[in-house]
């Protein structure tokens, strides 16, 4: 009986193992949006300065790789469904590679925003493949750390693109900051490789012993691979497709429509526009050269840490309650940083009370709205719709995102500081009430549970009950 059980615990934790490693693997599609995100941060003066390029040109320079993700996220859904999740995200590495490398050798505006909309349509990809591919390998207890592990990539690499801008800043080298991202994108290739075929993907193609075979190694007992087995071919009973779901099924038009919300929410909170602009918000308070670059670094790291802690309670304390702190602070945050502009940041203290504000706001980001609305999206929707729908959502992610890095510094321009930050404030306290009304706690609680709730007509905020 002893050996019984430490041979099962070896098992378990085998495939535990197992589980991490592939979730790192496929979560690193969040590396390339993050270098992505946090090159032109730094690399937007000086190709602003080469180029002589317009309020309007940069604005469209940072906002084409959103609109490139938009496509990219509709594509996404048919590559995974006809050739998988793990060669979807193959083509997404390959596509963000040649981006970059377009981006390095750009020769005029135009080229650079064709470049920059090239690896948008590598992140639109990534951005909706990773989470999907996660969330159909994970158990139920680790479903929320392992797709938070892809909101954790992301911030590795907006702070490693970061450190690199800063460094190739020194002397203005911004082709470099755009071309040595090139090397993480061919790694990322060459590691999914040897990642697994999603076993539901398996399964929705009759492939089921080569989904069992995959769930046996991704699971502590055989025992509990046969019943995932069982409940996935349960749910593939249900002959309806997206499209067709969508028109004839309520309740799955309501989880598309909690999708589309979360991800606004997520991107009206304006995390985005403290990546994007780092800089130029502390140009405001003040700093200049290579502190600005040195300032947004720093806000990197802290990022890195937060959804690194944000892993650790997503499946502990639960999403709502995270959500609930984090758009709280977010809201105070703003506030603080509006009126801080308001008075004027001519003493050292205002202008270290800035740079402690926003990363305040980037720890509440980090540990909330970042990692658990990608975490929401994936768990909401029905298996027969579940490309549609996180289509729909990821979509949303990045014409939200566009929109927010189009505007921003006309908006900026237009109301000023104290009251662009107002309105960032106000926008995040709405979404503490949207969180409170609409949002489901779904902590603990299989696929299969939610959906049978979603169809049984259950209100949004109840679908993570345990029947």
């Amino acid at each position: 009986m002893p050996e019984t059980a430490a041979a099962s615990q070896t098992n378990e934790t085998s495939a535990h193992f197992r589980t991490i490693i592939i979730g790192i693997l496929a979560a690193t599609g969040g590396l390339m949006s993050g270098l992505d995100i946090g090159v032109i941060s730094g690399a937007l003066d000086f190709v602003a300065d080469t180029f002589k390029a317009s309020t309007f040109a940069q604005e469209w320079i940072v906002s084409a790789m959103m609109a490139g993700a938009a496509i990219g996220a509709v594509l996404a859904g048919w590559l995974a469904r006809i050739s998988g999740r793990k060669w979807a995200l193959v083509g997404g590495g390959v596509i963000f590679v040649l981006g970059s490398l377009a981006c390095a050798f750009a020769w005029s505006v135009s080229t650079m925003i064709a470049g920059r909309a090239l690896m948008g349509l590598a992140i639109g990809i990534a951005a909706f493949t990773s989470p999907l591919y996660l969330s159909e390998i994970a158990s139920e207890n680790t479903r929320g750390a392992m797709i938070s592990t892809y909101q954790l990539m992301i911030t590795v690499g907006i702070f490693l693109a970061f450190i690199s801008d800063t460094l190739f800043s020194y002397h203005g080298q911004w082709r470099w900051m755009f071309g040595v991202i090139a090397i993480p994108g061919v790694l990322f290739v060459i590691g999914v490789l040897f990642l697994p075929y999603s076993p539901r993907w398996l399964m929705m193609q009759g492939r089921r012993e080569e989904a069992l075979t995959v769930l046996k190694d991704l699971r502590p007992t055989p025992h509990e691979a046969h019943a995932e087995i069982r409940a996935i071919d349960e749910q593939l009973q249900q002959r309806q497709g997206g499209f067709s779901l969508l028109l004839k099924n309520v309740n799955f038009r309501r989880s598309i429509l909690l999708g589309i919300l979360l991800q606004v929410m997520q991107q009206f909170a304006g995390i985005n526009v403290v990546m994007y602009y780092a800089p130029k918000i502390f140009a405001l308070a003040g700093f200049v050269g290579t502190a600005q670059m040195w300032c947004t670094a720093m806000i990197g790291f802290v990022n890195v840490l937060a959804t690194l802690a944000a892993i650790g309670l997503v499946d502990r304390w639960g999403r709502k309650p995270i959500l609930y702190c984090g758009f709280s602070i977010m809201t105070v945050a703003m506030g603080a940083l509006a009126v801080l502009n308001h008075v004027g940041m001519d003493s050292q203290a205002a202008k270290v009370l800035c740079v402690f504000l926003i990363m305040i706001f980037i720890v509440a980001h980090a540990m909330s709205a970042g990692p658990l609305m990608w975490v929401l999206c994936s768990e909401i929707q029905p298996i027969k719709g579940r490309d549609l729908g996180i289509t729909f959502s990821t979509l949303t992610n990045w014409v939200s995102n566009m929109i927010v890095g189009a505007s921003f510094l006309s908006i900026l321009g237009w109301l000023g500081g104290a009251k662009t930050f107002g309105l960032m404030g106000l926008l995040n306290a709405l979404f503490f009430v949207l969180t409170y009304v609409f949002v489901p706690e779904t902590k603990g609680v299989s696929l299969e549970v939610i959906e049978q709730n979603l169809m049984a007509g259950k209100k949004l905020r109840d679908i993570g009950q345990k029947v």
